[in-house]
């Protein structure tokens, strides 16, 4: 669980940048919200889970 959360401060902190910079506009970060939101209330949050999991162990072990 803490995992979880700290990726999810990790894109928020990173969202929040972005529209700082100027990089992503109001409306496309509102997208990218919703998008997490309905992926991870679909099917695919397992995988996609399962896959964060493997790229932070991978990367733990470097």
């Amino acid at each position: 669980m803490a995992l979880t959360v700290s990726m999810v401060f990790l894109f928020g902190l990173v969202l929040c940048f972005l529209l700082r910079s100027k990089s992503l506009g109001y409306g496309s970060a509102f997208i990218a919200i919703m998008f997490g939101f309905h992926l991870a209330s679909t099917g695919a949050a397992g995988p996609v889970n399962q896959l964060t999991a493997a790229v932070v162990n991978a990367l733990g072990n470097l």
